[in-house]
């Protein structure tokens, strides 16, 4: 999910380009708890700070992370990826393929009800992925090889595609954003602001730019929450987050000061764990706008940055600098880095371009503060090549509609959640692509990334993504920054919560001690 997704997810990736949906400031909207009190012993709510608010709960349009982080904790996908990110069942507890890789069938588990109490059955899978394909949601891009979806049975959905699709089972699964929805509750539009899910969790209550409360559905199919439910609050400064924390007003919190991490692991009292992610930050040039849309222009700017004190700067060191998307430690990393820091290059290559005396708009949103960081060290940087940065900070409701308009030379953001290496470049990079908001086009890099969709043979298909990142960083299509850690924090009353390569926030295992 892009953080946009812009996604935030996305893109952020996570898309989702509409402003704050649903209630007006201060209003608050009150649903049911999800079921009788009966059931597990209480245990509690926890409150979870997190950097922002989601700008709707509607899963199949939202582009927000920090909507995902809810979403998690209400949504169920077909299938779901366990720790190590391999695919296994959710909603669907097997599922066959044909000998040609052209049909997939999948068995639903018996007696899912959706929150509200109404069955959820192979009729809503066909709902929900056929929304997003007529509608060209955001994660129609994952459905581009899927020539239908049916339901021969209520507990039968059958998925026939046009080519073999090896990365399926990430696509029906990945990120809530393919979550299966409930048809009334879409066409109330109540689904923005009081979704029904068949999660551990149902949202209960939602107070517009303060909190978001979740309670416990007892008629969740899978082990019952052991908490009573989980409050949402939305706070941007790390400092004040990580002052709630130690002060028992919030149990948990991914919005820590990054300066502070080292020391708060070593002092205890809280619990702080890192890990690296799948995500990776970058800065997009708008190539809809000249002299973005020349390369050189695009690799000047790549060579006039010092990727290491960017780093340095917006994370303190809980990052890993790369010149590619993918991850060292993943096994569809490509080791490739042509810019070296070179402001006498970046000076060479805009002359030539006969670019002189350019003032940069640049793009960056309040609730990722490490945007802010890095821009300020990117304008110190590219200052010193003759451009002039001017610093435009956003709300995360207005960064995704100037992104969705074009409204900007240049922007900053991540790319959370990724699994497969679809997911690092096809809808960014792609002509036409969902995410692709600045521009870029090349026929080479659409038939590569065509190809590697329906490439079986991993090898292969590795290979073909490398030549595809090759060429999206020759064109600096993005200019990658670097791979951040997660890092998250609780109290150390929270048992049972484990942090994720991919940022899934789940609440479902945890418990809340006294």
């Amino acid at each position: 999910m892009s953080m946009t997704r812009s996604r935030i997810t996305a893109a952020a990736l996570v898309v989702a380009l509409t402003g704050l949906a649903g209630c007006s400031a201060g209003e608050s909207v009150d649903v049911d708890g999800g079921g009788p009190s009966a059931g597990p012993a209480a245990g509690g709510t926890l409150t979870a700070a997190i950097g922002g608010e989601p700008d709707q709960l509607d899963p199949h349009r939202t582009s927000a992370y920090h909507s995902f982080e809810v979403l998690e904790n209400v949504y169920d996908t077909l299938v779901e990826p366990d720790a190590d990110l391999t695919m296994g069942p959710a909603l669907a507890t097997r599922w066959t393929t044909s000998s040609d890789q052209l049909t997939w069938t999948f068995t639903l588990r018996e007696g899912v009800t959706f929150s509200d109490g109404s069955p959820l059955t192979s009729e809503d899978v066909v709902y929900s992925y056929q929304r997003i394909m007529r509608e060209k949601l955001n994660a129609s891009f994952r459905f581009a090889a899927v020539r239908s979806v049916t339901a021969p049975d209520p507990a039968t959905v059958v998925v026939t595609l046009t080519a073999p699709t090896p990365n399926l089972l990430a696509n029906l699964g990945g990120y809530k954003g393919v979550a299966i929805v409930e048809k009334s509750n879409v066409e109330s539009g109540a689904i923005k602001t009081r979704p029904v899910g068949s999660g551990p969790f149902t949202v209960a209550g939602y107070t517009a730019g303060d909190t978001i409360r979740l309670a416990r559905n007892d008629a969740y199919w899978g082990q019952k929450p052991k908490l009573d439910g989980v409050t949402f609050t939305f706070v941007k400064d790390p400092t004040v987050a990580l002052q709630n924390l130690r002060g028992g007003e919030v149990q948990w919190t991914d919005n820590l000061p990054p300066q502070q991490v080292p020391a708060l692991k070593e002092a205890g009292g809280v619990t702080v764990e890192t890990t690296p992610s799948t995500d990776y930050w970058y800065l997009a040039l708008n190539e809809r706008r000249k002299p973005y849309d020349d390369a050189n222009v695009r690799r000047a700017v790549a060579f006039a940055l010092d990727r290491e004190a960017i780093t340095k700067a917006a994370t303190f060191g809980q990052a890993t600098a790369n010149q590619t998307a993918i991850p060292r430690g993943s096994s569809w990393y490509y080791d490739y880095a042509p810019y070296r820091h070179d402001p006498e290059q970046a000076r060479r290559l805009l002359g030539g371009a006969g670019v002189t005396g350019r003032t940069m708009d640049l793009m960056v949103t309040s609730e990722y503060p490490q945007t802010v960081t890095a821009a300020q060290v990117i304008a110190a940087q590219l200052a010193e090549v003759g451009i002039t940065v001017k610093i435009r900070t956003l709300d995360f409701a207005q960064w995704l509609d100037e992104q969705g308009k074009g409204n900007f030379d240049a922007f900053l953001l991540g790319w959370l959640g990724n699994i497969d290496p679809d997911d690092f470049y096809y809808a960014q990079h792609r002509t036409g692509g969902t995410f692709n908001f600045h521009g870029y086009s090349n026929p080479t890099v659409d038939t590569l990334l065509d190809q590697a969709r329906t490439q079986t043979d991993k090898g292969v298909r590795q290979q073909t993504y490398a030549r595809a990142a090759k060429q999206i960083v020759d064109d600096a299509s993005y200019i990658y920054l670097y791979n951040p850690d997660v890092v998250q924090g609780w109290s150390t009353k929270v048992t049972g919560y484990r942090v994720r390569t991919d940022r899934a926030i789940r609440f479902r295992d945890v418990a809340l001690g006294r």
